[in-house]
């Protein structure tokens, strides 16, 4: 095994069996398939079968699944080991483990390594090993989750302080700022403030940043919900105008029963915000957990019929919303109404209607509309086709459907091959169609970009 290899084909997930389709196998009897393909090469399969193993109490056996892995030196092996020893009791393993890939320079072995030190009784030694690297965006933020099991949230929040300048710089590329910004010391900073209880410094400090960060809005309204300040968090809802403020208050309203008010908060935040639709479907989603399903069709109705508001999604919610109701045939008659407005269907609209014929029982007219919409040969066609099949118990045509476009739909056409007792074809078409391996590589063993 290579770990540049093995960390390529991870990131990427190509070639591989991914993770939520080795739990299928493990879910559907085909433990064997996943023990049997563990031992080459298939990391996820690797990874399921040491944590049931390890379940099992074959803690030996475990470790030895993860072996070959391990002695390539790839991280991701490194770390699910650890957390396997930590699991089981023996941290101090997992403390060496992750100590000798930091001693050896990896890049995410010190914020494992420190976090590993602070659960464990060694909160003081992990601020210390982390002081050098203050100036590190991500070893910044362990070092103040460590200062609170520390007890030195007071040398954290001195050391944040310092390295706040006199007038908020504000970056104007992805670029500007490497390491740690302006806007990421000040959130850092506040969450500081509130654990030592001086909320009102940490309110503050991300009120002068909410107007150019997201984050900083977010954790502004996270924290004046947590303590209760309503008052602050509706005038802040009220001139947010992302309406994520106004989420957050309707949230804690509806967690205190006050249903009514976290709907008043919706009504206005629709009105006001640029994100209109987004708080329509949070309203709609409240209405009808509150059994107002009626209301709920309503407000994604007026939504829907508004000019430019029959968007895919927003469409497609408020159908749910009819399907839920036990009324899909409402929900075809609105897409027959939006059809005739419009003049024609793009597929964007027309699958929705897939699985609400389905669910008055007209599969077979429902795959035959879709095989004869001018874009129902496509491959993103068939996958809709190929679900309302399996919806329907027809797994075998949605198989034959979908091996029209393998390459595509790999992961679909394994995950029904598995489901119809074929574990060994899937693998085959995973691997299959998976991109090649990249053979031997002289590359370190982490990156610091993207995989695409």
């Amino acid at each position: 095994m290579d770990a540049a290899e093995l960390d390529y084909r991870a990131r990427t997930r190509s070639g591989y069996l991914p993770p939520e389709l080795v739990s299928r196998l493990i879910e559907r009897g085909h433990a064997e398939v996943v023990e049997a393909w563990a031992g080459r090469g298939e990391w996820f399969c690797a990874r399921e079968w040491a944590r049931l193993l390890g379940e099992r109490g074959q803690r030996p056996e475990a470790l030895d699944v993860l072996a070959p892995y391990l002695a390539t030196g790839w991280w991701t092996a490194v770390e699910a080991t650890a957390e396997l020893l930590e699991d089981w009791g023996r941290a101090e393993e997992a403390i060496e483990l992750t100590r000798a890939r930091m001693l050896l320079g990896h890049p995410h072995a010190l914020a494992s390594y420190t976090r590993l030190l602070a659960r464990h009784g060694r909160a003081g030694e992990a601020f210390d090993l982390l002081l050098p690297h203050v100036d590190d965006d991500s070893l910044a933020r362990v070092l103040v989750d460590v200062a609170a099991v520390a007890g030195r949230d007071d040398e954290a929040a001195a050391l944040l302080e310092a390295r706040i300048p006199a007038g908020h710089h504000r970056c104007d590329s992805p670029w500007c700022c490497r390491g740690l910004d302006t806007y990421t010391t000040i959130g850092l900073l506040a969450r500081v403030r509130e654990r030592q209880g001086r909320v009102d410094e940490a309110i503050a400090l991300l009120s002068a940043l909410e107007s150019n960060s997201i984050d900083a809005r977010d954790q502004l309204a996270g924290l004046l919900a947590r303590h209760g300040r309503i008052e602050e968090l509706r005038a802040y809802a009220a001139a947010e105008d992302h309406g994520r403020a106004a989420r957050r208050l309707a949230v804690l309203l509806e967690e205190r029963g006050d249903v009514e008010g976290a709907v008043a908060v919706y009504r206005q935040a629709a009105m006001a915000t640029v994100a209109r639709g987004h708080v329509a479907v949070h309203l709609a989603q409240l209405l009808a957990r509150h059994g107002r399903s009626g209301d709920a069709i309503g407000v994604m109705r007026a939504l829907a019929d508004a000019p430019g508001g029959a968007e895919d999604w927003i469409v497609d919610t408020l159908c749910t919303l009819y399907a839920d109701q036990g009324r899909p045939q409402d929900a075809l008659a609105y897409l027959d109404d939006l059809k005739a407005r419009r003049g024609t269907e793009e597929w964007e609209l027309f699958w929705i209607r897939l699985p609400l014929m389905a669910a008055c029982d007209r599969v077979d007219e429902a795959i035959e509309q879709a095989q004869s919409h001018p874009e129902g040969g496509t491959p993103y066609a068939a996958a809709h086709v190929a679900r309302t099949l399996a919806g329907a118990g027809r797994t075998e045509e949605a198989v034959t459907v979908l091996e029209q476009h393998a390459p595509t739909h790999h992961d679909d056409l394994a995950g029904y091959l598995i489901d119809l007792g074929r574990p060994n074809e899937a693998v085959a078409v995973l691997q299959q169609h998976g991109l090649q391996p990249l053979g031997h590589q002289s590359s370190p063993c982490w990156y610091d970009q993207p995989p695409f």
